[in-house]
């Protein structure tokens, strides 16, 4: 592996367009003094659970293997910087239409996704690189990171991007699995190498495990 190509996309720190959802509160949800709020579920998925977070704004973080543990890391970094106690609430209309893209995701039944997402965990050039990965690498393609530093003007920056695909918040519908070494390597992913694999085989990138 080369030394710009790290691992990305496991336990994410704790990010689209920004989008506001309508005004309606929605019993059990928190508000923080701002009128912030953050509600997330976890979503069982061919690559194991995922842990979803949205606030108005959007789908805010993306949590592989949302095992207790990894969930209460994870909800503990959103407190801390968003600023208010996430709420379970996975009947929430702010999460309604991300678990069911997602769901049609892994059916193999939707191939892109069209959802309001809220940046607001990341900023700077990874915010930059992860907005044009969104935009400009479709499903069943793959980019190399000196490739993909290309694109955002900075050639030579390959490096890190590598950084900016660790500091993803919102892996699979931001897809730093399709980010890949520069000599056809896999490359690294903080969600695990097999995840990484599944997720490309279901997008038709590599064959199907057999296992």
């Amino acid at each position: 592996m080369d030394s710009h190509e790290r691992d990305e996309g496991g336990e994410q720190d704790v990010g689209g367009e920004q989008h506001v959802e309508d005004g309606r509160h929605v019993e059990g949800e928190r508000e923080a003094p701002g009128g912030q709020r953050v509600v997330w579920a976890v979503v069982g998925t061919g690559i194991g659970p995922l842990m979803l977070a949205a606030t108005e704004d959007g789908l805010v973080n993306v949590v592989f293997h949302a095992t207790d543990a990894v969930r209460d890391r994870a909800l503990a970094r959103l407190a801390s910087r968003l600023g208010t106690e996430p709420v379970h609430e996975p009947g929430s209309p702010l999460l309604a239409e991300a678990i069911r893209q997602l769901e049609a995701y892994f059916a193999g039944e939707r191939r892109g996704f069209e959802l309001p997402l809220d940046w607001s965990l990341i900023s700077g050039f990874n915010r930059q690189v992860l907005r044009e990965l969104a935009a400009g690498v479709p499903y069943g393609t793959v980019v190399g990171y000196g490739d993909l530093a290309g694109r955002v003007g900075q050639p030579g920056a390959a490096q890190a991007v590598g950084v900016a695909m660790g500091s993803n918040p919102l892996p699979v519908v931001v897809p730093c699995h399709r980010v890949v070494e520069s000599d056809g390597g896999i490359g690294g992913f903080g969600g695990g190498l097999e995840t990484k694999r599944r997720l490309l085989a279901l997008e038709g990138v590599l064959p199907e495990p057999l296992f």
